[in-house]
Formats: structure tokens, C-alpha cells, sequence
């Protein structure tokens, strides 16, 4: 799974995808509704390569929390856990048992739950890392 193409910005709900560099900033598109548009150097854009979990012993990338979700249910949608906040932290301690529950708010965990859904149904998942590296090189290459 290679995260460094899929972006959350600060402001803006969902994930979006990185699709080229702009003069002052870059060009992302949803994956929610496909629509392109730019967000410039000001605006605060994560990659999700960059994103990790607070725990009680060492920071654990969000792709290996993604990896375990994953893990525990199929590469599907995460389906079932409540709205309430007792339900999300007890959906977040049995994928991660060890995070730190004093640095890692319930909207935190609600962000990480809600953008591996929309990886999951985008099935953007199971892409290997060689894959996406390849096609950049081939992308670089052809200009």
C-alpha cells in the first residue's frame, strides 16, 4: 500500500489524491466525487505516508494501523461500530491496543476509521508500492 499520492488537507473532508504539481501548490482530486482542483502551499496537505498513531511505546505509521485493520476484516469496509464514542474507542483498542489514549482524541480515531473506508471501497488498499513507483518512472520518462 503506498500512501505518499493520497493526501488529507486541513479543512476539507475526505482524502484526495495527488495528480501532478502546480506552480504554487498541487493538483488533487477527491476520491469521493472525482472533481480535480488545487491546493496551494498554504494550505495544510498531509500525505498519509507522513501520518502516525500516538501509542504507548513508539509512533505506529498509519499505514501499518490501515494494515491492520485490513488484516482484521478482509480489505473490506469497516461496517458495525457505533456512533458513540465508547464504541469507537473499543473498534480503535482491538485493532490497537497499545495506542495512547491520552493523545489520541475520538476524532482522531474517527479519521482513521473513516478514511481506511474510503480506501477500502475504493480498493486503493492493495496496491503494491512497486506499482505505483513504476508508473511514476514510467510517467517521468514519457515527458
Amino acid at each position: 500500500m503506498n500512501l505518499k499520492q493520497i493526501m488529507a488537507i486541513s479543512g476539507k473532508s475526505g482524502l484526495f489524491k495527488l495528480v501532478s504539481q502546480a506552480k504554487r501548490g498541487v493538483i488533487v482530486e477527491s476520491l469521493t466525487d472525482g472533481k480535480r482542483f488545487p491546493a496551494f502551499l498554504n494550505d495544510r496537505i498531509s500525505s498519509l505516508e507522513e501520518i502516525s498513531i500516538y501509542t504507548t511505546s513508539e509512533d505506529k505509521p498509519l499505514k501499518e494501523v490501515f494494515e491492520l485493520i485490513k488484516e482484521k476484516y478482509n480489505s473490506q469496509p469497516v461496517t458495525g461500530v457505533g456512533k458513540e464514542n465508547k464504541d469507537i474507542k473499543e473498534f480503535f483498542g482491538s485493532v490497537l491496543p497499545d495506542y495512547d489514549s491520552e493523545r489520541v482524541y475520538v476524532s482522531d480515531m474517527k479519521k482513521v476509521l473513516n478514511w481506511y473506508n474510503q480506501l477500502a471501497e475504493k480498493e486503493l488498499l492493495d496496491l503494491p508500492e512497486e506499482t505505483i513507483e513504476t508508473e511514476d518512472e514510467e510517467t517521468s520518462s514519457e515527458s
